[in-house]
């Protein structure tokens, strides 16, 4: 199973991907690290966006953004309810 045996390759071609039949022993390592690089970065964008975030009219019905939302944390606008 898995395609057949590996064949003889060319050991002085460089590849940016590893080459072939790559398997780098701390790929679990190198893949929490970049998941948690992008959580901090979403992170701070997130925080950064809600923020400046400036509704001029209220919404509606109520919206997500409502949760952490500057204007409607302090009371400055509400949604109007029937």
């Amino acid at each position: 199973m898995g395609g057949g045996a590996r064949y003889p390759f060319p050991r002085e071609v460089w590849s940016p991907s590893g080459g072939w039949w790559t398997r780098p022993t701390n790929w679990v390592t190198n893949t929490a690290i970049c998941t948690a690089g992008a959580a901090v970065v979403t992170y701070i964008v997130w925080q950064y966006s809600a923020e400046k975030e400036w509704r001029h009219n209220a919404p509606v019905k109520p919206i997500p953004s409502m949760r952490w939302a500057r204007q409607f944390k302090t009371g400055e606008l509400k949604v109007e309810s029937d």
